[in-house]
């Protein structure tokens, strides 16, 4: 799961398409509109169309294909529970319950895999408060240190036999692996706070405005929604029967 998380931010941050150079703001607002056309219409056409601009959009950004798996297949279990229990005999309405959540999914880890959280946060930042959305931008960032110092303690709890005791001493050498997780935790905290006021901390994180620096690759953004408006309108009328 960490290397999945820094594999993301990695490609984020280096990518070179021109998805990467576009604009947060309005890559927000082309996946709030895929999300929406995609719950709201009733045609398994509209749906298959999304769903392969979205894997297009995917490829052209150079995310790696475990991740589009990953993505396409992660919502399938709870769809198919869904499906399951409102089945009927009709075979496109299941095929659109199982493909919206495949969209929504898809779109949205292009727009992680395209897009630094600075410049994704700060236009969500705007709409909570700004204790909620420090502590969100902080508890992001520290995810990455926390996980992996949980991976060097697993690997140091099993290069020296802790694993291998019975599985009574096993929980009670995990319990105190977890404090010592914790403790570091707090202690790394304390000292990124004193770190952030003796380098003049504001009270407030994350105040760029990168997400609003338009750019020429924005256009392209407008032609991929376009391009969603005409396939909802054009196929809207292939529905379940």
């Amino acid at each position: 799961m960490i290397n999945t998380f820094s594999q993301i931010d990695y490609i984020a941050s280096s990518g070179t398409s021109l998805w990467h150079r576009a604009s947060a703001f309005a890559k927000l607002l082309l996946t709030l509109l895929f999300v929406i056309i995609a719950v709201t219409t009733p045609s398994w056409g509209v749906v298959a169309g999304l769903l392969l601009t979205a894997l297009l959009l995917c490829a052209t950004a150079r995310v790696p294909g475990r991740l589009m798996v990953a993505a396409a297949t992660t919502p399938l279990l709870f769809s198919f529970i869904f499906v399951s229990a409102h089945f009927r005999t009709d075979w496109d309405e299941p095929l659109i319950l199982l493909a919206r959540p495949m969209v929504a999914s898809l779109t949205a880890v292009w727009l992680v895999s395209t897009t630094p959280y600075p410049d994704l946060f700060a236009p969500i930042s705007r709409l909570l408060p700004r204790a909620v959305g420090d502590t969100l931008f902080l508890t992001y960032r520290a995810v990455f240190a926390l996980m992996d110092r949980v991976e060097l303690m697993w690997k140091a709890l099993r290069l020296r036999g802790a694993m291998a005791r019975p599985v009574r001493e096993r929980f009670s050498v995990m319990g105190e692996a977890v404090g010592t997780v914790v403790l570091s935790g707090f202690d790394r905290s304390h000292r990124l706070y004193q770190a952030m006021q003796l380098r003049g901390h504001s009270g407030r994180i994350c105040g760029c405005r990168h997400y609003l620096d338009f750019s020429r690759e924005d256009f392209w953004l407008l032609v991929v929604g376009v391009w969603a408006i005409v396939l909802a309108v054009a196929l809207g009328h292939l529905r379940p029967e």
